[in-house]
């Protein structure tokens, strides 16, 4: 965890005072590149966005949020620092939490997921992948699918392949470690068409 590094961090863009969220992010706004008046200095909001990158090694619960934030670091918007500051937040009310790593089976699995058309902009897909080795979480990412999806399916899909191709690089990354998988990756989805087209 970072619990340290979270309360420096509140400290340094003067947050602690604030009322907890319970969401890094509200689930039903989307940010735009126009969306409010530009930041006169976007200083502020570029460190403040580059400290919380830093923070999703930890927190893979912030890093959609933190995601959608760095979108807009060439030209932020005032209505972009207040979504970086309700990241803030979020985390004054869950400061200690972090992951944990808990011997177990070597099994690795994967979920991966996409929110179909999910940037208003330019309607590209988000994908979503969690991976664990055992119980303990190794490598996740939110991350804009680089074309156009035209189903949710096929967005889905992209996530699905995009995942399958990290599980495949990171046994690898594990065999040349010594260490070998009897089982093979168990590789979650929720969405049925994709899994049938898999």
């Amino acid at each position: 965890h970072q619990t340290k590094y979270t309360l420096d961090l509140l400290n340094k863009f003067s947050m602690s005072g604030y009322k907890p969220c319970k969401t890094p992010c509200s689930p039903n706004a989307h940010l735009l590149a126009n969306d409010s008046p530009l930041l006169h200095d976007p200083t502020f909001y570029r460190s403040l966005v580059g400290a919380l990158q830093y923070l999703t090694f930890t927190r893979p619960d912030i890093s959609f949020a933190v995601q959608q934030a760095c979108q807009f670091m060439s030209s932020p918007t005032s209505n972009h620092l207040q979504a970086a500051k309700r990241i803030l937040r979020y985390l004054q009310g869950s400061i200690h939490q972090g992951l944990a790593f808990t011997p177990g089976p070597l099994t690795l699995s994967a979920y991966s997921d996409a929110d179909w058309a999910g940037d208003p902009m330019d309607k590209k897909s988000i994908s979503g992948i969690l991976v664990f080795l055992g119980h303990s979480p190794i490598t996740w990412s939110a991350k804009k699918q680089s074309t156009v999806s035209r189903s949710s399916t096929e967005a889905e899909y992209r996530a699905l392949a995009s995942c399958a191709a990290k599980l495949c690089w990171i046994r690898m990354l594990l065999k040349d470690f010594g260490v070998s998988l009897s089982d093979p990756p168990v590789l979650w989805c929720d969405n049925v068409s994709a899994l049938a087209i898999a």
